[in-house]
């Protein structure tokens, strides 16, 4: 007899899945750090590995009935090292953010000195904001970008470092539209003895396709997520010189972690496969492509762009010269299917609860075959809702619309209407 599956055993749950495969089907996401994964990746994730538990390392495990699992990892592992071209991979982190804390436990003692990109210039809570533990267990600075262009100030990068005298130095960012210049990061930490860690998690599939510039071999650590550009699963990875490999792996486990999601780690070992693909290549390049299209675009329908544009896949939109806030904005364009997020500015006077900007991502638009003409078209629509956010009836229309165009494009791991 067939044991009952989703829609017997849960209803309610059944039909709140759906109602989300329905929502990421008809509206054009936009969050910079979503993206659709494919069918493969779902069916990894989704599979028996989720039963099984893994404290330890492949042959290092403190579990029995290890075979099938150390080599999953081991395949994740393989993979990513021959896509990033890094001497060391641990695949076992939850996500970003324990990854990162991974980095502190590896290199520093509470109080110890540390710097990066400061939060309202378009750094991460994990590079040492006050909010986040990583601010509150560590003496941090932040560095921030040029008032006149909105670029990292490397100027303001040396003198911090030089004064503050790092553990560690963060190159990385989660609301910056040009490329890292990570040899300009190393120039610096190695004046004060400092170890350079790479965040990548919104680029690494940029990085993976080559079109962006990567910090391995320049970076003694490298961390990222592995969804966002690199369309994977939900999770976490680092990669780092040989050196330091002892270091991270043990920060990892036992020092933060217990077993490892190995239904992940296979969802994992799926996405670097099919990032070595000629097709994922091109996909990367019109990330950027379509990032460039979009911001060309919004500059000639009269919104403000923090750099003035993009390098990458993210865009930042300054919405003062349209007389609205970021945030209801951010809700009104999601009613009309155009779903971003709300996010401060560098120099922003607004509060980070109601700023001045949104901020967007090209990835998953992307992921669905859209170019440079719906770009064209999105632009658009934007510009109708911020000139009448409290139009239901227009934003209902614009609705319609995008759902139409979203119906041409359909997209990857979703069930096919």
């Amino acid at each position: 007899m067939q044991e009952p599956g989703l829609n017997e055993v849960d209803p309610k749950l059944a039909a709140l899945i759906r109602a989300e495969e329905t929502r990421e089907a008809d509206k054009l996401r936009l969050i910079a750090s979503e993206n659709y994964v494919s069918r493969a990746v779902l069916e990894a994730t989704g599979s028996v590995l989720t039963n099984k538990y893994s404290e330890g390392y492949p042959e290092k495990r403190y579990y029995e009935g290890q075979q099938i699992i150390d080599q999953v990892e081991l395949l994740a592992i393989e993979r990513l090292k021959a896509l990033f071209g890094a001497d060391h991979v641990n695949v076992q982190p939850y996500s970003g953010s324990p990854a990162n804390l991974a980095v502190y436990l590896a290199f520093c003692a509470a109080g110890d000195p540390v710097v990066g990109l400061a939060l309202p210039a378009g750094g991460h809570l994990t590079h040492g904001w006050n909010v986040s533990i990583t601010g509150k267990y560590f003496q941090s600075r932040g560095y921030g970008v040029r008032k006149d262009d909105h670029r990292i100030d490397f100027d303001e990068v040396r003198a911090i470092v030089r004064e503050h005298k790092p553990k560690i130095l963060w190159c990385g960012t989660t609301a910056y539209p040009r490329v890292l210049e990570f040899a300009k990061f190393r120039e610096i930490a190695d004046e004060v003895g400092a170890i350079l860690c790479a965040d990548i998690a919104h680029i690494a599939g940029l990085v993976a396709g080559g079109v962006h510039p990567s910090p391995i071999g320049i970076a003694d650590v490298v961390t990222s997520t592995t969804h966002k550009t690199l369309r994977g699963p939900r999770g976490g990875i680092i990669m780092c010189k040989a050196e330091h490999a002892k270091a991270i792996d043990r920060a990892v486990f036992p020092g933060l972690q217990g077993g490892p999601h190995n239904h992940t780690t296979a969802g994992i070992a799926v996405a670097a496969k099919e990032a070595q693909s000629p097709d994922f290549k091109q996909y990367a390049a019109n990330i950027v492509a379509n990032a460039k299209a979009l911001a060309e675009a919004l500059l000639g329908q009269g919104f403000n762009l923090i750099t003035g544009g993009t390098d990458n896949h993210l865009v930042l939109v300054d919405l003062t010269p349209k007389q609205i806030g970021g945030k209801p904005a951010a809700q009104a364009l999601d009613r009309a299917g155009i779903v971003c997020n709300y996010n401060s500015i560098p120099f922003d006077p607004r509060k980070p609860f109601d700023p001045s900007g949104i901020r967007m991502g090209t990835a998953a638009l992307t992921s669905r075959g859209m170019g440079p003409a719906e770009m064209q078209r999105l632009a658009g629509f934007m510009n109708r809702v911020v000139q009448a956010p409290d139009d239901g009836a227009l934003l209902d229309r614009i609705a319609a619309e995008v759902k139409e165009m979203c119906s041409a494009f359909p997209a990857p791991g979703l069930p096919r209407a």
